[in-house]
């Protein structure tokens, strides 16, 4: 097999790949193998016709369409392997040449890795994110944590906004109930905004084992057709008025959470929010820094490479999907997208992040910077714990490729910790 590379305009390549006619007669060969129990011919046993009389009734190139089809993929295979270029596209198929004693020719149009000239990277200014904490934040945080744990206890009194009412409720339109408009027992926080617009301010000030009429107005978007626009009377009983009621922050709060006394928690927490906080500005910083180093550098993004890009990133979240018991197709129904629509709200975020990888690489080239094998080897021991094997397991399994492109993901984080640690804050 020989594989001839001509580059094209906008980082385009051109591959024609040409496979030995021997080669090619054995993929017919194999295509008549995995066709012959398929054809009927009067006169003969399905899957005993000879390739010949297939040939000769149906005409000699009668299997070349099948046997291009199992050879293209080999070969693009094996020229991708070859090709010292990085390939960044799918290939564009088209064949030259399908004939009987002849070597079969087929080109595959790529997309190449393209370069980025940068004017500037070092020194690049951004704005200063906030990273300190307050006493308030803490307190903020600690409130949250009290939330987290609150109890929802009975009252003897008027229920009032944020409470919790149990209540039973039917409703009904000109005097006739509808279906799906009764309920029992059911817990409702006044002002959770669950029910109706209207419904659940006319619950405040009532008591338990208190009966009342709340008249509501179905809206107009309203899900059910029948109840657009339409005045609805609910009878209700409530059974019980709960309040929320939050844990005081105490020793035994603390000693819960695991600490000897309030203010050790306090301090842990405020050291926790320190970390947080400082890692968000660290993101911040980053897609600031990002965004300037994208702006100044200058590099043609074939469009093939976005398209592809954004092609596998939809079959991943197609996977996602698929893990969580939800078909694309399902997807699509229950969201009101097609797959048009989700690769054009995918491609905007796709560009961006192929343009930041380009701009890091020309980074990483001008710096010289270069994966060692200590990031190598923390990185592979980071990817077999996330995978719950043997770091040995895991480097058995993975080749030549695999490694290079951990290698490459070093590069592109060493050179983006490069440009946001020289980047100037403002």
């Amino acid at each position: 097999m020989s594989v001839q590379l001509e580059k094209l305009e906008h980082n385009m390549a051109l591959l024609t790949i040409e496979v030995p006619d021997e080669d090619f007669e054995n993929a017919v060969e194999r295509a008549y193998k995995q066709n012959k129990n398929k054809i009927n011919i009067p006169g003969f046993r399905r899957g005993k016709v000879a390739r010949a009389v297939i040939e000769k009734m149906y005409g000699k190139d009668f299997f070349y369409g099948d046997a291009a089809n199992i050879i293209i993929p080999e070969a693009w295979e094996n020229a991708y392997d070859e090709c010292e270029e990085e390939i960044v596209s799918s290939p564009e198929i088209d064949v030259v040449t399908l004939e009987a004693g002849k070597p079969f020719v087929f080109t595959a149009k790529v997309a190449l890795n393209p370069k980025a000239t940068l004017k500037k990277y070092k020194g690049l200014q951004v704005e200063k994110f906030d990273s300190e904490i307050t006493d308030e934040d803490v307190e903020a945080e600690i409130k949250k944590e009290l939330e987290a744990q609150a109890r929802m206890v009975s009252v003897d009194r008027e229920a009032k906004d944020g409470d919790q009412v149990i209540l039973d409720y039917e409703g009904f339109v000109d005097g006739v109930a509808f279906e799906g408009g009764k309920g029992e027992n059911h817990p409702l926080t006044i002002g959770s905004n669950t029910f109706i617009p209207g419904f659940e301010e006319q619950l405040i000030g009532r008591k338990a084992e208190e009966e009342c009429e709340v008249n509501v107005t179905f809206p107009e978007d309203y899900h059910a057709d029948d109840l657009k626009g339409k005045a609805a009377v609910f009878k209700c009983r409530i059974h019980e008025v709960k309040e929320r009621q939050l844990p005081s922050l105490d020793e035994d709060f603390a000693d819960e959470k695991g600490f000897d006394s309030v203010d050790e928690y306090k301090s842990d927490l405020r050291k926790k929010l320190e970390e947080r906080k400082a890692k968000e500005a660290r993101n911040k910083k980053e897609e600031a820094v990002m965004e300037k180093l994208v702006e100044q550098a200058e590099m043609d993004v074939p469009e093939a490479m976005i398209n592809t890009e954004t092609k596998r990133s939809v079959d991943e979240y197609a996977q996602q999907l698929r893990y969580q018991g939800l078909s694309l197709e399902q997807y699509f129904m229950f969201t009101g997208l097609t797959m048009e629509k989700l690769m054009e709200q995918s491609r905007p975020g796709i560009e961006k992040r192929i343009k930041g990888r380009i701009a890091l690489e020309a980074v990483a080239e001008a710096e010289k910077i270069e994966a060692e094998q200590e990031d190598v080897d923390k990185e592979l021991a980071d990817m077999a714990e996330q995978y719950r094997m043997e770091v040995d397991k895991l480097k058995e399994m993975m080749g030549e490729k695999e490694v290079e492109l951990v290698k490459k993901d070093i590069r592109i984080r060493k050179a983006l910790d490069f440009v946001v640690d020289k980047a100037k804050e403002k």
